[in-house]
């Protein structure tokens, strides 16, 4: 009998149970996939709290990777046995067999195991829009990444360092700073306790970064806005410290004509040929040697627990979950 893990209700790390599912014969350009290892994402905790309301009851995820068991009767591309992973609605990852449309599918290359794939497609395709497309990172660029030490940090050092240029870290211990350091981050900063703005200023000779990648949100809007050279990119990606409430349009002209951006990857992946660049871009990178670290692995049945240590701040790198 196929599980899940299903929420109720919106609420804390706890409202999770396990529950019994019955999966239909696809139809359509559906399949049935069936799932190996499953991807741990903040926007998962976005969608328990409600911040990102769903409709619920429902299973929350976004992010798998496993072996195709069934095909709907209009599917051509894939087949009984293909490997595949996603990253993208609809929501229902954290389960053992699912249906998923094929075209929100991409075949996975032998090289990459079920494992790197769950910790990778989210995050990776993250970055790779982030410093590919929405501010597109060149050679000589001094970048500013917030939480340099979590998933997508570590990608992100990896890849900006491939592209040339010089980056700048938040992390929250020196543990995270090693951590950092040992991917490419060039420089790192203690939140906790050293002066970012300072800081960045003093490392850009008091110009500012060309852009800032911010996850965090409502702790580090301030920062981010003064680290920032006139023309630079604000780019917020993610809400771990609150929602951005204060945002005005004076706070950009008045630092030097800024540009703010708020871009989710499903935009950046909305048909099914971005999807499938985006993540040949991906693989492309981890081939050339990029690493994915996955500093946890959890049971899908203690999901809580894994929910409880990513939103405490507890895990560096990816972290998955094992159906």
């Amino acid at each position: 009998m196929s599980y899940a893990m299903r929420l109720d209700h919106h609420g804390d790390a706890t409202a999770f149970k396990k529950v019994t599912t019955t999966i239909a014969v696809p139809t359509g350009e559906m399949v049935t996939v069936k799932h190996h290892a499953i991807g741990l994402n903040y926007i998962d905790i976005y969608h328990r709290t409600g911040l990102y309301p769903v409709n619920l009851p429902g299973i929350i995820g976004l992010e798998a990777a496993g072996e195709i068991i069934a095909t709907g009767p209009d599917v051509t591309n894939f087949s009984i046995g293909t490997r595949v992973a996603y990253a993208s609605p609809p929501l229902g990852a954290y389960s053992d067999v699912r249906q998923m449309p094929a075209s929100r599918l991409v075949k996975l290359p032998p090289s990459i195991s079920y494992e790197t794939a769950a910790a990778m497609m989210l995050q990776g395709m993250t970055v790779e829009y982030l410093i590919r497309q929405t501010y597109k990172v060149k050679a000589g660029d001094t970048v500013l990444f917030h939480a340099a030490a979590g998933g997508v940090g570590l990608l992100a050092c990896q890849w900006l360092k491939r592209l040339g240029a010089t980056v700048i870290g938040t992390v929250g211990s020196p543990e995270k700073a090693e951590l950092a350091k040992a991917h490419g981050c060039d420089h790192t900063i203690q939140y906790r306790h050293q002066d970012v703005v300072k800081i960045v200023k003093d490392i850009t000779d008091g110009k500012g970064v060309a852009v800032v990648y911010d996850s965090i949100g409502a702790d580090t809007y301030e920062i981010s806005l003064n680290c920032l050279r006139p023309r630079g990119y604000f780019v917020s990606f993610g809400n771990a410290s609150g929602a951005l409430t204060t945002l005005k349009v004076s706070d950009l002209t008045s630092r030097g004509s800024l540009f703010f951006t708020r871009p989710s990857l499903m935009d950046y992946t909305a048909d099914p040929q971005s999807l499938a660049a985006s993540a040949r871009s991906l693989f492309a990178a981890y081939e050339a040697g990029m690493k994915i670290n996955i500093n946890q692995s959890y049971p899908l049945i203690e999901v809580s627990k894994a929910h409880q240590q990513l939103e405490s701040r507890q895990t560096t790198g990816a972290s998955i979950l094992i159906p």
